[in-house]
């Protein structure tokens, strides 16, 4: 008999859960998604795949807004155009602060830096300094001979293979060069302890991907213990902070001895002004000089976009034949005549779209309820917007989204990346979008004209060519780049160059 009370009891609590669920449900409208597991929640549904191939997977299944559970944290996925205006225009402001996983909160010392700053007061005044004061045009403008004495640089060191018949890993060249434009844009010149100073600073991007242990179960203290995230999140941030400490030391004794001896005002001087004005403490200042660093110095869209020319014959000749026109006369790019060339822009652009920078645009938390095509969206709710997703859906790219087709471009409508068409946001879009969009692009455009110009390259049939991508916060290129520069227009400055082959191919 107790038997049966026992299980009336249990049909009976099961029935009223049901009912409450159903009540829940009737009164909010909630997301859907994937079937969640205890503990993991959606993870599993990750397995096998980097994160945003799967989430593009299963908005396919569920919807353009979907809801995972990452561990414990509630993540809206958005994978549609439409999803992308509502969360970065329409719903901005809700969405305008940086969740703080348990690494990011230890590297950036509780957001004192532009990217993971929380909404407030802080991040408004160094968003501001950086938009008006470190990357502005005008900045930017003002570091064309550094671009332009590190382009040569490179040019150089090529030709010099070029004349051994010497394969170039031009990968690792590439994201050499990007270091070195960026280090003398932010200090003047390069400093004693570089290496040890980027290979924490690789380090810790590594660590923000947000799939450690204690972002993921940040409740749970074993989950951090066990990982050892956070202790080595400390471990790069102290070493970063230590050189930035003698590097700033040694900046302010010079400047207050007048012996300061820089031609021109470097990144790290105009945040020293504005921490002399009050504007910023010495703690900004410094994670600061993280975030220009960690941005600056990436060259994943130079990577991509070289990576598709080689797949591309057809798109590299045209584009090749385009900078020798422009600049035959002068025997070398200059990069304020970069705007006569429309084709090689074409290039840039349909790279970005293809490979975007930041496959998952950086996560965003949910300041207060709001709506999302209809969806209600709690308080607290992380925002990952998948724009690589988005750059590769047939709905807004009908004529053959997979492949690499810079001409789709040339339609005086076609969409921009400046954050106003929502089916192209590899920059992001709204409060929250990069500020370091025209530093970044003047890198780009410089070395892939003067490669492409000086150069043919030859390496693996476009069928051998491994495209495969990296898993982390940005898409890099999971192999290396081995090609076999030919010169075909003389490197200036570089002895002994040989005769150059026909200049138009």
């Amino acid at each position: 008999m107790e038997v049966v009370y026992l299980g009336v009891a249990l049909v009976s609590l099961c029935a009223v859960l049901l009912s409450s669920r159903r009540r829940r449900r009737s009164a909010m409208n909630e997301l859907p998604g994937p079937w969640q597991l205890p503990v993991i929640g959606s993870l599993h549904h990750l397995v096998g795949q980097l994160p945003h191939r799967a989430m593009r997977d299963l908005a396919r299944r569920y919807g353009p807004v979907l809801l995972l559970r990452l561990g414990e944290v509630p993540t809206l996925v958005v994978s549609s155009r439409e999803g992308a205006r509502e969360v970065t225009k329409t719903h901005d402001l809700a969405f305008a602060t940086r969740p703080l996983s348990a690494t990011a909160r230890v590297l950036t010392n509780g957001g004192r830096d532009i990217v993971f700053a929380p909404y407030g007061d802080h991040w408004r005044q160094v968003k501001k300094i950086a938009v008006f004061e470190l990357l502005s045009a005008r900045r930017v403008t003002s570091f064309r001979a550094v671009r332009e004495e590190e382009v040569a640089a490179v040019l150089r060191d090529v030709a010099e293979a070029a004349v051994a018949t010497r394969p170039v890993e031009l990968r690792a060249c590439l994201s050499a060069l990007g270091i070195d434009i960026t280090v003398r844009a932010i200090m003047g010149d390069r400093f004693k302890e570089r290496d040890v100073f980027l290979h924490a600073l690789d380090r810790s991007t590594k660590l923000v991907a947000g799939f450690n242990p204690p972002d993921l179960w940040p409740s749970s203290r074993l989950a951090g213990y066990l990982s050892g995230a956070v202790r080595s999140a400390k471990e790069c941030r102290d070493i970063g902070n230590g050189i930035l400490d003698a590097i700033i030391k040694e900046r302010l004794e010079r400047t207050m001895e007048g012996g300061g001896g820089q031609k021109n005002e470097d990144l790290l001087d105009v945040l020293l002004s504005m921490h002399k004005e009050g504007k910023l403490d010495m703690d900004a200042v410094k994670y600061v000089i993280f975030d220009l660093f960690s941005a600056g110095s990436e060259t994943t869209t130079l990577e991509w976009a070289f990576a598709e020319l080689m797949r591309n014959p057809k798109v590299m000749h045209k584009a090749t034949a385009e900078v020798r026109r422009a600049f035959r006369a002068q025997g070398t790019v200059a990069e304020h005549r970069l705007n006569e060339l429309p084709y090689m822009h074409l290039v840039i652009r349909e790279a970005l779209r293809l490979h975007m920078p930041t496959p998952l645009l950086l996560p965003r938390e949910c300041r207060e309820p709001c709506q999302v095509l209809g969806y209600d969206v709690p308080q607290g709710t992380q925002l990952l917007v998948n724009v690589w997703a988005l750059g590769r859906d047939k709905r807004y790219w009908p004529d053959g989204p997979e492949e690499f087709r810079p001409e789709r471009f040339e339609d005086e409508d076609a969409v921009d990346f400046k954050g106003n068409d929502f089916s192209f946001l590899p920059f992001g879009a709204g409060r929250r979008m990069c500020p370091g969009m025209a530093f970044g692009l003047a890198n780009i455009e410089l070395a892939l004209a003067s490669l492409l110009f000086h150069f043919d390259w030859e390496g693996p049939s476009p069928d051998e060519l491994d495209m495969a991508e990296a898993f982390g916060v940005t898409a890099r290129r999971k192999a290396d780049l081995l090609l076999r520069p030919v010169l075909r227009v003389p490197v200036p400055f570089l002895e002994s160059t040989p005769p150059a082959g026909n200049g138009d191919r």
